[in-house]
């Protein structure tokens, strides 16, 4: 029987591309669900994202089970978790978008507003981009050199230079990728990086993290 994937609908996601992405990387079950009762049946996990972080996460948190369903399968039974955009911006600590508001707090950083070095860099940064990764291993094997699309004006600023998988530049380094354990995040989108986001996610899906 194929795995149960649960694609995570707190109203701030692309769920339609995502979803259909999954499906050409070679998913086969995939529920798009706000039932923490799914979640905790689930063998890999989703979290896409667009928008703000504050109006994210307050989506997210709004949801009665949500958080503590994803702190159990993601953080204890260890199941391999995906966040896109937004969603890998609320594995950090804090965004600090429109004020302070908590992320989901599994890897330590804040999530800041780019910073406009150079008058010619454009805010947001929107595009194509490349995407290279860090030398360590740490799920940072899932993560090839390339080029993805990218969409945002915030980024990660993770505390843990380990916990970096993969770095862009848009008028200084930023954050591409985070990773560590069974916790991937990606800051560009995968459903809108034609084959390399395809085959991104085709190794997320056969992914075992141990």
């Amino acid at each position: 029987m194929a795995e149960a994937i649960a694609l995570i609908d707190y109203g701030a996601g692309n769920l339609h591309s995502v979803h259909n992405a999954l499906m050409a990387a070679g998913a086969e079950r995939i529920a798009v669900t706000a039932d923490p009762e799914l979640v905790l049946g689930a063998h890999r996990i989703v979290l896409p994202g667009v928008g703000a972080f504050g109006a994210c996460a307050a989506g997210l948190f709004g949801i009665p089970g949500m958080a503590e369903a994803l702190e159990q399968r993601v953080m204890r039974d260890g199941v391999p978790f995906l966040g896109i955009c937004v969603g890998m911006q609320l594995m950090a600590t804090r965004g600090l978008e429109h004020g302070e508001t908590a992320g989901l707090g599994w890897i330590a950083g804040d999530v800041k507003l780019v910073e406009r070095t150079d008058p010619a860099i454009k805010i947001p940064h929107m595009g194509w981009n490349d995407v290279a990764p860090t030398p360590h291993h740490d799920g940072a094997e899932l993560i090839e050199p390339g080029e993805a699309y990218f969409l945002h004006s915030y980024h990660f600023a993770a505390e843990n230079g380990r916990d970096i998988a993969a770095m862009t530049d848009h008028g200084g380094g930023l954050v591409a990728a985070v990773a560590r354990d069974n916790l991937l995040g990606v800051q560009f989108h995968p459903e809108k990086s034609q084959k390399y986001g395809l085959d991104l996610l085709a190794r997320f899906l056969e992914w075992n993290p141990q």
